[in-house]
């Protein structure tokens, strides 16, 4: 069951890649960010795609190496600190989004999910 769920983090991980890849399109971000000064536009942009690429490391080492997390102390640690990086994330929902707004309410317990997925492997062995 905890490879399935490490496994299932790596697909979560995945739709997360999918989604900051689209949030030039998304976001408008070619026409929205212009008001920005070229600092901060281009500060929102690098954290955008660093992020992007964290979660494929992530993906990847859910994919390909579960049992690694699942059976060495490192791996625990790293399944602890992915779950705690989603809690962390729901938390941050809540402080700088309308946590009554719908969207802001379903991303809040996707994160949740994904400290769901790391979380469990981590701490029922």
């Amino acid at each position: 069951m905890n490879e399935a769920l490490i496994i299932s983090g790596g697909i979560y991980m995945v739709a997360l890649i999918v989604f900051h890849v689209l949030f030039w399109r998304i976001f408008k971000w070619p026409e929205t960010l212009m008001s920005l000064n070229r600092v901060n536009k281009s500060t929102i942009q690098v954290l955008n795609i660093s992020i992007t690429f964290i979660f494929a490391i992530f993906a990847y080492i859910s994919f390909f190496h579960a049992d690694e997390l699942l059976n060495t102390q490192l791996g625990n640690t790293l399944l602890i600190l992915i779950s705690l990086l989603w809690l962390f994330r729901a938390a941050q929902q809540l402080v700088f989004y309308d946590p009554r707004n719908k969207a802001s309410i379903g991303l809040t317990v996707y994160f949740l999910v994904g400290a769901v997925l790391y979380g469990i492997p981590a701490y029922i062995q």
